[in-house]
């Protein structure tokens, strides 16, 4: 039998009998993994810390037709963000984004934009704690590379253009904006710094996110809108986004 590999960022990993895990991947070549590792508890085992959650590894593993879990034979580390996730923020921020890419991807389809996105934003985290900007940060990125990120510059119903230092309203459905005159309910405001944020994120990498010209009041209001849209499309809010609130 063949032994495949992949790069990968581990989302999550949990016990399976008395020694083994099972592991769920973010592959850069195949998507979305999930496996067995065996032996992966014992003590002294050959995978050492590379099954921990959000490190970089190149994962090895053996498939058979017909059978959704593979096996996991070997994982080499290549970087680990262990102590990036000794900050409680910093971890259940993680295990956030862990979750929205879990629920988010379909099994091994391709996704290299998102696995580059998640990749670029754990090395900015290890160089800097502000997790909610770089949480907003992903956010943003991820509605728009699922393509689910709204128009947000007219009103859907009169087509005016909104200003970008008007305020508008977000639609029930989440698939884009009503000008205040338009208006047929008003739930979830979208204030100017939300269009200054995501144009922000557009033109610069993770990275420079310890420059980024927001204070934290307006990082508050554009989480709550893209959380908003976020939560609709998935049709349920994450386990794991209570804590991060």
């Amino acid at each position: 039998m063949p032994r495949d590999q992949a790069e990968a960022i581990v989302l999550r990993a949990s016990p399976v009998g008395d020694q083994d895990r099972l592991v769920v991947f973010l592959t850069r070549e195949r998507g979305l993994l999930r496996g067995v590792a065996k032996g992966a508890r014992k003590f002294g085992s050959r995978f050492g810390s590379a099954l921990e959650p959000m490190t970089h590894v190149d994962v090895f593993f053996y498939e058979k037709e017909r059978r959704d879990l593979v096996t996991i034979s070997a994982c080499d580390l290549r970087q680990s963000f262990f102590d990036v996730q000794k900050n409680v923020e910093a971890a259940l921020t993680l295990a956030y984004l862990a979750e929205l890419v879990e629920e988010s991807v379909p099994g091994r389809v391709h996704d290299d934009l998102l696995f580059r996105l998640l990749l670029s934003v754990l090395e900015a985290l290890r160089d800097t704690l502000d997790t909610a900007l770089l949480a907003r940060y992903f956010e943003a990125w991820f509605l728009q590379i699922h393509g689910i990120y709204p128009d947000l510059r007219r009103c859907r119903r009169c087509r005016r253009e909104i200003a970008e230092a008007e305020a508008g309203w977000l639609a029930p459905g989440r698939d884009g904006v009503y000008c205040d005159g338009c208006a047929p309910a008003r739930k979830d405001e979208i204030k100017p710094p939300l269009a200054r944020f995501v144009a922000w994120a557009r033109r610069n990498p993770p990275a420079a996110c310890p420059e980024a010209p927001f204070t934290k009041e307006e990082l508050r209001d554009v989480g709550r809108v893209l959380q908003a849209m976020i939560v609709h499309h998935l049709e349920r809010e994450p386990k794991s986004l209570r804590f991060v609130r």
